[in-house]
């Protein structure tokens, strides 16, 4: 049986200690980051990335890993040590934010509120000030998330995303009517963007497998699927398959009985005929 790596002198923060043993465990190897990526089979810049602490990556990456090291259930330990840290909770949200930034492909089901990455500045900003944003810190909250937009924009290497709105969610208006407007002739031309598909849960289908759960789905470089529930008050990364699947079988199920593409954007175009016109002075 092959012998457990002695790991004591380590960091003894989790995350930290991960990364420092992945990366030891190449560099008595030998090997580079891209011969490493041809023996097990990820992109290299995934493995840049867990041994710089960047990310924890799946526990499908640490089980291939201790297969190919020979260390036998190590790196999937200090993996759930990692993800298990309570230091780690603060940080779910930015760690969430790289994945976002990284993915290859992106799902949302909202039942709530328009995603963030479908916001203008003026949904974005009203939602943030109920928060209990204010002033400077309001503003660069707004600035933060309506960034975001950019990883849907362009003509290349544009990931395909794929939004499923609650009815619920089109029928909550901002108070500023010209607001509102903005934000629905935004969704309306968003969704005829190639690379972006835009669905409308009816509530006449009822309830559905992710009631009162807002969730996105983000497939990554690896293969592997990961998901971001989260609620009014806290969000939560999902990184074992195990736990992830349910929720994707749920998401497949409520999209299946959404509105296609083009009755989602007619329903859009229809709410917009009833937000009533600014009038004008």
């Amino acid at each position: 049986m092959p012998r457990r790596r002695v790991i004591t002198g380590r960091s003894q923060e989790p995350r930290r200690r991960y990364a420092e043993e992945i990366r030891l465990l190449r560099n008595e190897r030998g090997f580079s980051l891209r011969q490493l990526s041809e023996e097990v089979g990820w992109d290299p810049s995934l493995f840049g990335k867990l041994e710089s602490g960047a990310t924890l990556g799946s526990p499908e990456v640490a089980q291939a890993l201790d297969h190919y090291y020979e260390t036998p259930g190590l790196l999937l330990a200090l993996w759930e040590l990692a993800v298990s840290d309570p230091t780690q909770f603060k940080e779910q949200y930015r760690r969430y934010m790289i994945l976002e930034s990284e993915a290859a492909s992106l799902w949302q089901y909202s039942v709530s509120i328009v995603p963030g990455l479908l916001q203008t500045d003026a949904y974005a900003r009203e939602v943030l000030a109920l928060g209990g944003w204010k002033g400077k810190d309001l503003e660069r909250q707004v600035e933060a998330r309506t960034g975001r937009r950019k990883l849907l924009e362009g003509c290349e290497d544009v990931p395909p995303f794929r939004a499923l709105l609650a009815e619920a969610v089109l029928r909550t208006p901002l108070q500023d009517r010209q607001a509102w407007r903005e934000q629905l002739e935004f969704l309306a031309e968003v969704g005829e963007r190639k690379h972006i598909k835009l669905q409308v849960m009816p509530q006449s289908a009822g309830l559905g497998g992710l009631v009162n759960t807002d969730v996105m789905f983000l497939r990554l470089l690896d293969g592997v699927t990961v998901a971001y529930t989260e609620n009014s008050h806290r969000g939560e990364l999902i990184e074992e398959s195990a736990s992830v699947e349910p929720l994707l079988l749920a998401y497949d199920a409520m999209r299946d009985a959404a509105m296609n593409l083009d009755a989602s954007r007619a329903f859009i175009l229809r709410l917009l005929e009833e937000v009533p016109c600014e009038p004008s002075t």
